[in-house]
This record gives C-alpha cells, sequence and structure tokens, in this order.
C-alpha cells in the first residue's frame, strides 16, 4: 500500500446480533436464524469467506466471518431444508442492510408474496405504506446461474403476492458465496 494510501476494507456481513438493528426480529429469532446461516457456512467453507451481494450497484464485495459449529449445534439443524431458509433469512437480511440501507421492521403476513417488509432504520411500523416486501430464498449447492434463476422464481412469487408493495427477492447461495438481490420490476 502506497504511503498515506487507504486499503480498501470489504465490509463484513453483519449476520450476528440482527435483533439490535432490525425491529422486525426479537432477539431469539435472530440468534436462531444465525446460527443456522453458521451451520449453511460451514457445509462449504471455513471463516472467514468472501461473497458477492450482486444486483446492487455497485456491487457489494463483503466478508462472511463466524465461528464454527460444533457437533450439537450440526445436530439440531439437521435438517437441511430447514437450516438453508433460516439461515438464508440472516445473510440475505444483513445483505439487504449493508447493500441497500433498508433493515427489517416487520414480518409479512401470508399471501404477500414475501417474507418481510424492510424499511430505512428508524421506520415506524405503523404504516407499511413506505416499506418494501423481502422474498428471502436460499440454496445449499448452486453455481451463479443457478441462484439467479431461483431470484425469478421468488420475483414471480413477489408479483402473485397480495400487496401493491414494491418487493425485492434476495436469494443466497451457500456454496458459491453469492446473494443475489434484485426489485420487482427491474
Amino acid at each position: 500500500m502506497p504511503e498515506g494510501g487507504n486499503a480498501l476494507v470489504k465490509p463484513r456481513l453483519p449476520f450476528f446480533n440482527l435483533a439490535a438493528r432490525h425491529k422486525g426480529l426479537t432477539e431469539a429469532i435472530a440468534d436462531c436464524y444465525s446460527e443456522a446461516a453458521r451451520v449453511c457456512l460451514d457445509r462449504h467453507h471455513q471463516s472467514p469467506v468472501d461473497l458477492s451481494i450482486e444486483g446492487t450497484r455497485p456491487t457489494v464485495n463483503a466478508m462472511a466471518e463466524w465461528d464454527a459449529t460444533d457437533e450439537v449445534v450440526r445436530a439440531a439443524w439437521a435438517n437441511e431444508t430447514d437450516t438453508t431458509e433460516m439461515g438464508a433469512y440472516a445473510c440475505v437480511l444483513a445483505a439487504v442492510e449493508i447493500a441497500i440501507g433498508l433493515v427489517a421492521i416487520r414480518r409479512a403476513e401470508t399471501l404477500t408474496g414475501a417474507d418481510y417488509y424492510v424499511a430505512p432504520p428508524g421506520s415506524v411500523v405503523n404504516d407499511l405504506e413506505d416499506c418494501v416486501r423481502l422474498e428471502i430464498s436460499g440454496m445449499d449447492k448452486g453455481s451463479g446461474p443457478a441462484v439467479q434463476y431461483r431470484v425469478k422464481a421468488k420475483l414471480d412469487q413477489a408479483a402473485r403476492g397480495d400487496s401493491n408493495l414494491p418487493a425485492i427477492a434476495g436469494v443466497i447461495g451457500f456454496q458459491s458465496c453469492l446473494i443475489v438481490l434484485r426489485r420487482l420490476g427491474e
């Protein structure tokens, strides 16, 4: 690094302590999501790993760091489908936070085509009018094209949802260390 220069520091994917920033999560739920994310990341990687958050301008290159899980935690999360879904909640909410500046303020109702309502930090939950619906999905395995295909399916789901609020689909590929965020209508 040249003298007086600044090294580019990758932001950390903040999938820990989510409840402190995302008022739509309780501490127990947030901790559960974070624990599942650790299991998902442990399936393919050792901490730390670089990951890419695409679909934002510019693409965000971030780093995920976590404590490795032990046999007890892995046994508690032995259901791959549930673990991948819950781990995706942690990672995609964290990605939306650092890449777009939105946080979860409330869980979305059934049939809205989304999992959470997100808004700028400090937003009031009284009126969802200024919120964006966030549909989240995760894939244990799969390359970039597979993640992109899943994003399209999740955008279609959001479009069919019983809500006129704007929507974002967010999908993480744990093996490929890729998170894709796309707005409905882009």
